[in-house]
C-alpha cells in the first residue's frame, strides 16, 4: 500500500502521495500449511500431519525479546507478554524451557499483530472479517522464521502496511510520555489498524464514519472522494466490510422495520402485502425518494449501503450523522460512472445516463465487485506527526481503550481465524 494522507479529512490523512512514507520489512515467505484429512468421516482419509512444538535457539529467542521490549511502539504493553520470563528461559540455557517460554509468547504477540489485542466480542458494532492469521498460518510462519533465524522480520510482516498506520505511529512516538490522553487515542487507533485486514486492496471504498468522507482508492491514490452522512446516534452505522458489486439505479426504499411507524399511510409510501396483510411499506423511484437517484448493491446482514439522497443540502452540514444507518454519498452518480465504465464495462457513462433518465428500477453490475470498508477512526495523523480529532459520536473509545489497557495473561489466543 503506498497512499500517503496530507488533508485534515481522515480519508485524505489515509490516501495522500504526500504523507510520511513508512517502510514495513517484507514478510517472511509463509510454509504451506500441513495437509489435512479430506474428511473426518472417511476411515480411509489419512490423519492431520500433527508436528511438535517448535525448537528454538537462544539467539531466536533473543531477537523475541528484543521485539518485545519494543513493542510499546506499536501502542502494545510489553508487560503482557512477560519479557522477564522470556528473559529467565533464556538464563536457563535449557531449549526444552526457552522453546516452551518462546513459544508462547510468539503466538500471542503475532496474534495481536496480526488481528489486534482487544477482543472481538468489546468492539462493538464491528464486523469487518479479518483473514491475516489463522492457526495453521501462525505456525508456518513460526518455523519459517525459525529456520530462517529472522523472528524479528516475521513479526513485523505482519503489522499494518497502510502509510496512516505508520503515520500513527511516529505521532505516538512524537507524542512522548507528557500527554497521556493523546497517545491513548492514538493507540487505541492504531489497534483499529489492526482489526482491518492488512491489504485492503489495489481498489476500494473506504468510509470513515466520524470523518463523514467517502474516498474510492485505486493503486494507493484518491480517485475520488466527496463527502458523505453517516448513522444518527441513535441509529449508528456498523464497521464492516462487504462486496459491493453494482449499483440500481432509481431505486425504491425498501422501510426498514425499525421505522415502519414513522412512515405508515403517509403520501409517497405504499404497502407491500403478503396473503392481504401488509409486511412492509415501500417508496417508488422519484423525486422524494429517500435514496436519490441512486444506491450501491453490497449485500449484507445489516442493510448497510452507500446511496444518493434527495436531500444533499445536508451535505453541507459540519455534523453529518443524520442518517438511519447508511451512508448518504455526495455525487455518488459520478462515482457509480466510473466503476461501471472501468474493466471496460458495457455501462458506458451515456449509456448509464439513459439508464437515469428512463426513470425505471434496474441494476447495473461492475465488471469486478470492489470491497467496501465502512470503519470508524477517531484519531489520523498527518505526516508532521500531529493528529487530527474526530468526535466519538457513538462513544465508542472508552469501551476499546479500556480493553486495550486491560493486562491478560500468557496462553496462546485460540481460534485466532474467527476474529
Amino acid at each position: 500500500m503506498t497512499a500517503r494522507f496530507t488533508s485534515l479529512a481522515i480519508l485524505s490523512v489515509m490516501t495522500s502521495s504526500a504523507a510520511l512514507a513508512i517502510q514495513t520489512p517484507a514478510p517472511v515467505p509463509i510454509a504451506p500449511a500441513q495437509p489435512q484429512a479430506s474428511s473426518p468421516q472417511d476411515p480411509l482419509a489419512p490423519a492431520p500431519i500433527q508436528l511438535p512444538p517448535p525448537m528454538w535457539q537462544a539467539g531466536d529467542a533473543q531477537q523475541l525479546l528484543d521485539y518485545i521490549g519494543r513493542v510499546a511502539g506499536e501502542g502494545l504493553n510489553p508487560i503482557n507478554y512477560d519479557p522477564a520470563g522470556l528473559a529467565a528461559a533464556i538464563r536457563s540455557q535449557d531449549p526444552v524451557a526457552i522453546s516452551a517460554a518462546a513459544n508462547d509468547r510468539f503466538n500471542r504477540l503475532s496474534s495481536d499483530l496480526a488481528l489486534g489485542y482487544v477482543p472481538r466480542k468489546e468492539r462493538k458494532d464491528w464486523y469487518v472479517k479479518d483473514p491475516d492469521l489463522s492457526s495453521e498460518q501462525r505456525d508456518a510462519l513460526l518455523r519459517s522464521a525459525l529456520a530462517q533465524h529472522r523472528v524479528a522480520e516475521a513479526l513485523d510482516g505482519l503489522l499494518p502496511t497502510h502509510p496512516q498506520y505508520g503515520a500513527l505511529k511516529n505521532a505516538l512516538k512524537l507524542a512522548g510520555a507528557g500527554d497521556v490522553a493523546k497517545a491513548n487515542r492514538i493507540k487505541l487507533n492504531m489497534e483499529r489498524w489492526r482489526w482491518l485486514p492488512r491489504e485492503l486492496g489495489d481498489k476500494y471504498i473506504i468510509v470513515n464514519v466520524p470523518g463523514f468522507y467517502a474516498t474510492l482508492v485505486e493503486n494507493g491514490q484518491n480517485r475520488w472522494k466527496q463527502r458523505a452522512i453517516a448513522g444518527a446516534t441513535k441509529t449508528p452505522t456498523p464497521q464492516l466490510s462487504v462486496m459491493a458489486t453494482g449499483v440500481v439505479a432509481n431505486p425504491s426504499w425498501e422501510v426498514p422495520p425499525s421505522i415502519t411507524r414513522e412512515v405508515a399511510g403517509k403520501p409517497g409510501y405504499v404497502p407491500v402485502k403478503k396473503d392481504g396483510k401488509i409486511i412492509r411499506w415501500s417508496q417508488p423511484p422519484g423525486p422524494s425518494n429517500a435514496l436519490g437517484q441512486l444506491k450501491f448493491v453490497m449485500y449484507n446482514p445489516h442493510n448497510i449501503y452507500l446511496h444518493d439522497t434527495n436531500a444533499r443540502s445536508r451535505f453541507s452540514s459540519r455534523m453529518r450523522a443524520l442518517s438511519h444507518g447508511c451512508i448518504r454519498t455526495e455525487n455518488i452518480l459520478d462515482l457509480a460512472s466510473e466503476l461501471l465504465a472501468d474493466d471496460g464495462g458495457e455501462w458506458t457513462p451515456d449509456k448509464f445516463q439513459e439508464v437515469l433518465a428512463a426513470k425505471k428500477t434496474k441494476q447495473l453490475n461492475f465488471v469486478k465487485p470492489l470491497p467496501v470498508y465502512i470503519v470508524y477512526f477517531s484519531v489520523a495523523a498527518l505526516n508532521d506527526g500531529r493528529i487530527v480529532d474526530y468526535s466519538d459520536m457513538y462513544a465508542r473509545d472508552g469501551k476499546v481503550l479500556a480493553s486495550l489497557q486491560a493486562p491478560r495473561g500468557l496462553a496462546p489466543k485460540t481460534q485466532v481465524a474467527a476474529r
